[in-house]
């Protein structure tokens, strides 16, 4: 992650026989700032990825080493977590560069940028001898540390309804929880293949850039990749120190407005994570109240009667009162009507259509029935209990009617 620098650029000399010049390239907060959002961005695409797409052989072994589904999401958590907090430090370190050291802000795309990309065409297309000369950033830079930004606010934003989707809906429809899942995922696919192809490329592969873990660029790099910045650096075009006393100043202004974004986080923070609970919890046992619930019996199918088929009524044992809010429930995530597992649960035609591998269903028989089978088993993405694996055979057995 690429930060405005500030404004002085320090030269110094290595300890080397060489003395090979290098300049200050970033201090040691930002090198600190890239290094945990690298981390807690890993560890954000090891987790998601394999959420969204569960059934891969691949996610299915990432599951296995980690401890199970549960474990992932905690990972998950934790890392957006450590994201959000190294993102609102990024704004503070930011902000404080603005308006107390008076950083030139260098990460914005301007009209040079625009002339640096039309010299960098004329310049691959054979019409230029030379590539533009980049200043503090070249255009690339910027873009990628823009996207950087967007995706940030995108993957908050669409966390926070998946994270607390009643909340969520008491403001917006039903279908934007799906639909922020969709650009939640989207967006992380979008963003590894980013780095992976983009970033390391640029970084790693062309050419192998140290400075963001050393703070430093050889006079070499640094004629190679920003010309204009170093012509400013010998040239002594640089900014002048501040006076104690100004500083002191500006930083007496900055404190409130750093406390307002603090206080923001924190009240978005909370939000964010302990406004709503979505999960199992034991119950409030503190009161206790005597509810009247009339006994009646519980519908058990039976056997069809002679000349009777096998998809007669079996009380309320059937696909719209009983199994279809339960798959729904329990396996709408990756076989739902979207799903790109080549199997919906999200209507009966659907259920007994099948999938792939040919159907799941087989009425009147659930020991050759897959989704009984695979239940059975134990240990799946989205494992029922054993009582409501129970009502499926039943159903199954039943005639699976509708």
């Amino acid at each position: 992650m690429q930060t405005p620098a500030k404004g002085r650029q320090t030269v110094t000399k290595s300890t080397e026989a060489s003395s090979v010049k290098t300049y200050v390239r970033f201090d040691l907060i930002q090198r600190v700032q890239h290094i945990v959002f690298l981390i807690s961005f890993t560890l954000l695409g090891f987790t998601g990825l394999p959420q969204k797409f569960p059934l891969s052989p691949i996610s299915l072994a990432i599951f296995e080493a980690v401890g199970g589904v549960e474990r992932i999401r905690a990972i998950h958590h934790a890392s957006a977590i450590a994201m959000m907090i190294v993102s609102v430090f990024h704004v503070l370190e930011v902000t404080y560069r603005i308006l107390v050291l008076r950083t030139p802000i260098s990460m914005i795309p301007w009209i040079d940028d625009a002339k640096h990309v039309l010299h960098d065409i004329q310049y691959y297309l054979g019409f230029k001898k030379h590539k533009a000369y980049y200043g503090r950033y070249s255009y690339a830079e910027k873009m990628e540390y823009l996207a950087l930004i967007w995706g940030t606010i995108v993957m908050g934003l669409t966390g926070f309804m998946m994270w607390n989707p009643i909340t969520t809906l008491r403001f917006l429809p039903g279908e934007a929880v799906p639909a922020a899942k969709a650009a939640h995922g989207g967006e992380a696919v979008l963003a590894v293949l980013a780095i992976i192809i983009w970033h390391f490329y640029h970084v790693h592969i062309k050419h192998f850039n140290k400075s963001m873990f050393t703070g430093k660029l050889s006079r070499e790099e640094m004629e190679h990749e920003h010309p204009a910045e170093l012509a400013m650096i010998e040239a002594g075009k640089h900014q002048e120190p501040i006076p104690p006393a100004v500083l002191r100043k500006r930083q007496m202004i900055y404190a409130p407005i750093a406390v307002v974004i603090l206080a923001l986080f924190a009240f978005g923070f909370y939000y964010f994570v302990g406004y709503e609970s979505t999960a199992v919890v034991d119950p409030d046992t503190g009161e206790t109240v005597e509810v009247f619930v009339p006994v009646t019996p519980t519908p058990i199918p039976t056997e069809p009667a002679a000349g009777e088929s096998s998809g007669a009524s079996s009380g309320t044992l059937n696909w719209s009162a009983g199994i279809a809010p339960l798959l729904q429930s329990k396996c709408g995530m990756c076989h739902g009507a979207d799903t790109s597992t080549g199997l919906a649960f999200d209507s009966y035609e659907s259920i007994m259509k099948g999938g792939t591998n040919g159907p799941v269903v087989v009425p009147g028989d659930s020991v050759n029935s897959s989704l009984f089978k695979v239940q059975s088993a134990g240990g799946h993405f989205g494992q029922l209990t054993a009582e409501e694996i129970v009502r499926v055979q039943q159903w199954i057995d039943a005639g699976a009617p509708e």
